[in-house]
């Protein structure tokens, strides 16, 4: 259990929440300790979470970019969290344990954002405690039926365990469909930094938007100068802020421009034309030599 718990913390596709409800079924039978399970699955959950704060602290936003390209889930994992961060504040330690995804991102962030060992570990801890126990606590709640389905596996021997590889395999495999249908999505033309920069020398007056969500731009102040900042969310509310009849570019400094894709191709749905995300992003603008503006808020 700790090994399961541990690697899955780690951000590993290998769910531990079946091992927490098998062994909170084998201390409802008085063959483990409850008390036990739950601090070396507490232990576990805090040396990956504990490794990967150490990790945001350290380098940052370049993390949260590693995550993106590595994740089954990419940028939208990224996305939800700093969303969630955004609402819920340290809360998200505790209640992101229970939302896929958000579990693995929202130390390296928390650490990103430098939110303090004391309070990481208070919130992070709670959060832990909170999750194995709920799984632990079902499997105790319900050990009579999760008994009588084991001993139904047990019954089918090396059957069973060809099971449990196919179901593993199979979620694995949807999650990575997933991943591709995502990038699928993304396949629009972009716009290079060097041609964004002609058309504002040539005063054609684009609109350029940052879309990052407002954690990632609290964390990296730097700004392509004149650019918009809007959320995702708030692509069509503020759609008087983006004329149809001027070249619209969206940027952000996630793996494959996925957020300015995402918004590009919004706009593109509502009627809009002249809409392109930015290839490379704010780093490819900044490497280029560009301009940078920096914002205090």
């Amino acid at each position: 259990m700790f090994a399961n718990v541990l690697v899955e913390q780690l951000g590993l596709p290998v769910p531990a929440v079946p091992t927490l409800i098998l062994s909170g079924t084998l201390a409802a039978e008085g063959k483990l300790s409850a008390a036990t399970l739950l601090g070396v699955a507490v232990l576990a959950c805090t040396i990956a979470d504990g490794l990967w704060y150490l990790a945001g602290r350290r380098y940052g936003l370049a993390v949260l970019k590693f995550l993106c390209k590595v994740s089954l889930s990419p940028d939208s994992c990224v996305r939800q969290t700093e969303n969630q961060y955004g609402q819920w504040g340290s809360l998200t330690l505790v209640l992101g344990k229970f939302i896929p995804g958000v579990s693995t991102v929202a130390p390296p962030l928390a650490g990103a954002m430098k939110v303090g060992w004391a309070r990481y570990l208070a919130f992070n801890t709670l959060g832990c405690i909170a999750w194995a126990g709920a799984a632990i606590g079902v499997g105790m709640a319900f050990h009579d039926q999760i008994g009588a389905l084991v001993d139904r596996l047990e019954d089918l021997g090396t059957v069973a365990v060809q099971i449990v590889a196919v179901l593993l395999a199979a979620y694995i495999a949807l999650k990575w469909w997933e991943r591709r249908r995502f990038y699928r999505t993304l396949r629009l033309a972009r716009i290079t930094v060097g041609e964004l920069r002609d058309l504002m020398k040539a005063g054609k007056q684009p609109v350029v938007v940052d879309v990052r969500s407002p954690s990632a731009r609290a964390l990296d102040r730097r700004f392509i100068p004149g650019a918009l900042a809007m959320d995702l969310a708030e692509v069509d509310g503020r759609r008087a802020e983006l004329p149809s009849e001027r070249e619209i570019v969206f940027y952000c400094t996630c793996p494959n421009e996925a957020s300015a894709a995402v918004a590009a191709k919004q706009l593109m749905s509502l009627g809009y034309s002249h809409v392109r995300p930015l290839l490379g992003g704010l780093d490819e603008w900044e490497a280029a030599g560009y301009d940078i503006e920096r914002r205090d808020e």
